[in-house]
């Protein structure tokens, strides 16, 4: 399991005067549930979404579910489908129905205004005690019929607002409730849903390797606030390497029982996440000193300077190394506020050592692709942490502007690009492309717009030449590839690639499968050329 890191939140300052702890208690509640306070809060959550489910972070992933058999309508047949996905996804943990269902609304109400593309969903059923008094979260279960009118009624239309974007036909009679709680687990499971909004279910025994963000705005403590703490910290990859939970409540003291309780004494430094300053200039763990971000920088710029070749494969292997563990040490600071401003490298002098990395990458690698690959068994590339901090087609656009601003006469901006391009292994497939556009440029270029006018002139004639070498068929290739552009993969297992084959022979012997091999290969570059372009 992962470590977790926690932040404490304090969304409500109550009056110094107040010393009675009942009244506190009666204050404090109303405060909590305050619709300023609920609003801040979701505010919050919006702003630091992306930061902390890593939505700049590209990986894949095996999506699962089953489907009925069309054969035999009695037997299901687990489909797999893999997907290039951006970061995690979370669950909002409300301390009871009413809070539940404020916190539905104003999400939902400030992701229009603010015209976010994410999905919320809620779920919640009857229970006795919302906050148990030994700590214990309850059993789930599918008691609707105790729920009183005004909060099923708005349940069926949170679950109406979740049938809209997938098509779906669920509701809160008994079994179409308990379709909607599998149906429900299995879109958190593919990463389908962004913030999945809860009282209790999902908090206990339920298992997301997308998930790596918990809001709590809930009482937890002893055996349920490690529970619930937990669902975060599945291993996944190495862009997931902790569980963020982020609390509205003071639990400080409630977190530290759990983990002295439930926990050896040595618990606290295993399940935290260590601090900033630790990762930043390093820590000492059981006599061993591990070295910080700060000097493993220096190592870099001492060992590695820019401008020098890197001779011999021991090097090689020592600059692979290096760098890997700049990555990971990286990937932690950037969940810490205090990161900004102290990253020490430029961002010029880092793309060059990523294009370094990169180009060892693509010297070393065994294969055509893979997040990690391993070099005669002792060195692994971290390409899923070099993904997430790839430079985009929106910042290349931006110098290709600057350049023509400067009436194509700033040549230094040209060198930015080369950089930046060469530091992104999604963006040197692009290449090509990207410069012959650049040599297009004149004064009267209008930078975005014909930018996509050439791109699908070029897309277009790339598709075309494809389909009359290959002999394949153009409306079935079309539709295959429109599909690969929506998921952001293409498929290549299946009868997909075999609906778009011409016919051959059935004497042709295994001409048929090389065939397929080649227009495979050609529709992969293909992909790769213009996925993120477009």
């Amino acid at each position: 399991m992962l470590p977790f890191r926690i932040d404490f939140i304090n969304t409500i300052k109550m009056p110094e005067s107040i010393d009675d702890k009942k009244v506190y208690a009666i204050d404090k509640e109303k405060a909590l549930s305050d619709p300023e306070r609920i609003s801040d809060v979701v505010s919050y959550v919006l702003e630091h979404f992306d930061q902390k489910t890593k939505r700049s972070s590209f990986y894949t992933f095996t999506a699962k579910w089953d489907e009925i058999d069309k054969e035999n309508p009695k037997t299901l047949i687990e489909k797999r489908e893999t997907r290039r996905i951006a970061g995690f996804n979370s669950i909002f943990a409300a301390a009871s129905i009413p809070m539940a269902r404020k916190y539905y609304a104003e999400f939902k109400k400030q992701i229009k205004e603010k015209n976010k593309r994410l999905s919320i969903a809620t779920i919640f059923s009857f229970s006795a005690n919302e906050e148990e008094a030994d700590g214990m979260l309850p059993d789930e279960d599918f008691n609707i019929e105790n729920l009183d009118l005004s909060s099923r009624d708005f349940l069926d239309e949170a679950i109406k607002d979740y049938n809209t974007v997938f098509s779906t036909n669920y509701d809160t009679s008994s079994d179409k409730f308990q379709n909607y709680y599998k149906d429900l687990s299995l879109r958190v499971k593919n990463r389908e849903t962004d913030i999945l909004i809860v009282v209790n279910m999902f908090l206990t025994g339920f298992d997301a390797t997308t998930l790596n963000t918990l809001w709590v705005d809930k009482n937890l403590r002893l055996h349920g606030l490690l529970q619930a703490f937990s669902r975060t910290n599945r291993i996944l990859n190495s862009v997931k390497t902790f569980g963020n939970i982020v609390c509205f409540r003071d639990l400080k003291e409630e977190t530290d029982q759990s983990i002295a309780l439930f926990g050896d004494k040595d618990a606290k430094g295993i399940v935290l996440l260590k601090t900033y300053d630790e990762y930043y200039n390093g820590y000492n763990e059981k006599g061993e000193q591990k070295p910080g971000y700060v000097e493993l920088i220096d190592n870099l710029e001492g060992e590695f300077p820019l401008g020098q070749s890197i001779l011999g494969e021991d090097a090689k292997k020592e600059f692979i190394r290096l760098y890997g563990a700049i990555l990971r040490v990286k990937n932690i600071l950037t969940a810490f506020d205090d990161y900004a401003g102290n990253e020490i490298l430029s961002e010029r002098d880092f793309q060059d050592y990523q294009s370094i990395y990169i180009d060892l990458y693509q010297e070393y690698r065994k294969g055509p692709d893979g997040d990690k690959e391993v070099i005669n068994d002792d060195i692994i590339f971290e390409i899923e942490l070099i993904r997430q901090i790839e430079v985009n087609i929106d910042y290349i656009l931006m110098l290709v502007a600057k350049y023509h601003e400067s009436n194509c006469e700033d040549k230094s901006i040209l060198t930015t690009i080369d950089k930046a391009i060469n530091s992104s292994i999604e963006l040197r497939s692009k290449k090509e492309l990207i410069e012959n556009f650049i040599e297009k440029i004149n004064v009267s270029t209008k930078v975005d717009e014909d930018w996509r006018k050439y791109l699908n002139e070029q897309k277009e004639s790339d598709i075309v030449k494809i389909i009359e070498e290959e002999k394949i068929k153009p409306a079935e290739t079309r539709r295959l590839m429109d599909n690969a552009f929506r998921d952001g993969a293409l498929k290549t297992t299946g009868t997909a690639i075999d609906r778009i084959m011409p016919p051959v022979s059935r004497f042709a012997g295994g001409y048929r499968e090389i065939k397929k091999q080649g227009v495979i290969e050609r529709l992969l570059n293909f992909f790769e050329r213009y996925f993120g372009l477009l």
